[in-house]
């Protein structure tokens, strides 16, 4: 089986050559195709709390619900190339589509809890496709000196869509009730379906790369990606390695991706391009692809946390805070898109790092009273710096990778980034928990009732709820409590501030580890990168 892919080697448009309206059409379908896939990882978080109680679930049990997403959408990612070899870009792109629609239907038709998680499983299959799919539409269907343009748009659809995500399920769902951020995708699903069929010519069907697939090497891909997102999912909601169940999640992932790699070592034609991770550029960038992801995913899970833990903000309130790490992208990433083809990659992508590092650096010195006014500044900061990262490092992925390679690079490179941001948020969620905990006993220590400050503090509350007319037993009672209730909310303060040090101490950290890449620009500005 040749592992080419689009199109069997296919003739990449040259330097300079005019980019025709349809061509755009099909670019601009592909784009929205992503941007729909990645905003539905994250469009339930801001409505979870009203799905659970309509599908009489619990919080636990309803972390199911994104991890099945996830699950799916990781394990379709690298079989895309495959897939569209054999059905061809056109029929594959409108035939996945119209299953997301169908399953983001019966999504929000969901009746329990195990039709939901189902039906997410599907949605993630399906819709997972179109994230890589937009990537290698840019890359074979763009001259070099447009493919900057083109992974500004598909950059935007990256980082904006994790920044939309919570908004837009909130608005909806406090407006329209939590199955419309399901009914949605309708809209961007169906001018997909439409852009894809008027601007991709058909292809033929290739059944018989379907029995010349290395199908162990897929089993143990899905086994491995399945097993290790369902581990870093539930690890912390599981105490990690102290459950039996996370260990045998665990113990199935190592097996598969061992796997994975012995048959794609030992095939030679595998349904994805391993070796690729032997080219340094493309190493490097997919590694900071991973940190990125951890980075962008890992900050969309705290912010909003902590906002409405302890701010106590509505989710169309934590919406309104998180749009301003995206809105501004959309007028940055053009900028960054000129500049790419003239200044090498490498101090653009070193800037962007230190900007995304540093604002979440100023997110690790809240307090109880940071709210939106005080937020503003490190999420324009963020802003600025996500488009200098994602669109470089799929610059530094790119370079001198093969047409026939260019379908297998983008499914690694983009399931580096999601499998990144798994890790992300599980590593933060465990040291959120850990954090708090280690916070509280600390404060408990300085906070007792030999202190004369908590004597002070217990006394005033005391005779605060006297004078609202407690008995003295039940107002000391209530101050204890009180005192209690501070402790905690300043523990989780303290965990959260801890957790944007972690993510910005990574991302400065990455900076040197860029510079073992080689120089890198735009061609459309003269450089050489592809």
């Amino acid at each position: 089986m040749s592992s080419t892919t689009i199109n069997q080697a296919p003739a990449l448009p040259q330097n300079g050559q005019k980019v025709d309206l349809r061509t755009w059409i099909a670019v601009g379908a592909g784009m929205l195709g992503a941007f729909m896939a990645v905003l539905d990882i994250q469009i339930t978080n801001a409505s979870l709390k009203d799905i659970l109680g309509s599908l009489s679930a619990t919080q636990e049990e309803g972390s199911w619900i994104s991890t099945a997403y996830l699950v799916a959408e990781i394990i379709v990612i690298p079989l895309t190339a495959l897939l569209t070899r054999v059905f061809g870009a056109r029929r594959y792109m409108m035939g996945t589509t119209a299953l997301f629609l169908l399953f983001s239907t019966l999504c929000g038709a969901a009746w329990n809890l195990e039709s939901m998680i189902v039906f997410r499983m599907a949605q993630g299959f399906t819709g997972g496709a179109l994230i890589p799919m937009a990537f290698t539409l840019v890359m074979l269907k763009l001259p070099p000196s447009k493919r900057a343009a083109g992974m500004a748009i598909f950059g935007l659809t990256a980082t904006l869509a994790p920044s939309m995500g919570p908004t837009l399920g909130g608005y909806l769902s406090e407006i329209y009730g939590w199955p419309s951020i399901f009914y949605i995708n309708w809209v961007p699903g169906l001018l997909l379906i439409a852009g894809v069929a008027y601007g991709l010519d058909a292809e033929k069907t290739k059944w018989g790369d379907l029995l010349k697939t290395d199908w162990l090497g897929i089993g143990f891909m899905a086994l491995g990606l399945g097993c290790l997102t369902i581990f870093l999912e539930e690890g912390n909601s599981k105490d990690w390695f102290d459950s039996g169940f996370i260990i045998t999640f665990a113990a199935l992932a190592l097996t598969g991706l061992l796997g994975w790699i012995v048959t794609s070592a030992t095939r030679a034609n595998p349904f994805v391009n391993l070796a690729l991770y032997g080219q340094r550029n493309f190493l490097v960038a997919t590694a900071l692809s991973a940190v990125f992801g951890m980075a962008l995913y890992g900050s969309s899970f705290l912010l909003p946390l902590y906002l409405g833990q302890i701010a106590g903000y509505s989710p169309m309130q934590i919406g309104e805070v998180i749009m301003w790490a995206g809105l501004p992208q959309l007028f940055i990433m053009p900028f960054v898109a000129k500049l790419s083809g003239k200044v090498d990659n490498r101090i653009l992508c070193s800037f962007g790092l230190l900007m995304f590092g540093v604002s979440c650096l100023m997110n690790a010195y809240m307090d109880a009273t940071t709210g939106y006014d005080q937020l503003l500044a490190s999420q324009v900061v963020r802003s600025l710096g996500q488009p200098f990262v994602m669109l470089t490092l799929s610059n530094f992925a790119m370079q001198g990778i093969a047409p026939k390679d260019m379908a297998s690079a983008s499914s690694l490179f983009n399931m580096t980034r999601n499998l990144g941001g798994s890790i992300g948020i599980a590593l933060l969620a465990t040291s959120l928990s850990q954090r708090e905990h280690f916070h509280s006993q600390r404060l408990g220590e300085a906070v007792n009732s030999f202190a004369p400050a908590a004597q002070e503090r217990i006394a005033a509350l005391t005779q605060s709820f006297i004078s609202k007319g407690y008995e003295a037993v039940m107002a000391g009672e209530q101050a204890l409590k009180a005192i209690d209730g501070i402790v905690r909310r300043e523990s989780y303060v303290m965990a959260y501030n801890d957790g944007f040090f972690i993510v910005s101490a990574i991302l400065l950290a990455c900076i040197p580890v860029l510079w073992m890449s080689d120089k890198v620009k735009s061609p459309g500005g003269g450089g050489g990168a592809h």
